[in-house]
């Protein structure tokens, strides 16, 4: 397994910090091109599938594009858009909220709930073969460190 060092062909780093900063930056983005590859077949963007992900956890329950937007992992999508685009996939609909004529509910469909299975196996598929060389102890301790660097 090569090192960040070999990686991006930089033999130093101005201090360890600077070394695990540039570690997880490049980490993320290899983690972001593996899923974006898992999810290719299926024609769904990391983001997409995040707003399918979090919608099939409502469990039936309608969600608004704030909600969409406060849950995201990638807070600089534009939530809305991202919608917009799997209501003409069919994967979700837009429903106007009976109490409040102002506020649009976001509901999965059937057929967004077919294609986040099949698209969550592959990705927890590409992860499985990708990330193996770690066990749920690595996880684990790599979950809680990440957790204590963001305070």
């Amino acid at each position: 397994m090569p090192s960040i060092e070999e990686e991006i062909r930089q033999p130093t780093f101005r201090s360890p910090a600077h070394r695990t900063q540039v570690n997880i930056i490049y980490t993320a983005a290899w983690i972001n091109q593996q899923t974006t590859h898992a999810l290719r077949p299926f024609g769904l963007s990391i983001q997409q599938f995040n707003i399918l992900r979090i919608l099939r956890g409502r469990n039936g329950k309608p969600a608004t594009v704030k909600l969409l937007t406060e849950r995201m992992l990638d807070k600089m999508s534009n939530a809305s858009r991202l919608v917009d685009k799997l209501k003409e996939k069919g994967y979700v609909k837009r429903q106007e909220c009976e109490t409040d004529r102002r506020r649009v509910d976001i509901i999965i469909t059937k057929e967004g709930l077919d294609i986040i299975a099949k698209a969550t196996e592959a990705v927890e598929r590409s992860m499985e073969e990708n990330l193996g060389n770690l066990d749920d102890h690595d996880f684990n301790e790599l979950s809680n460190m990440l957790d204590r660097l963001r305070g």
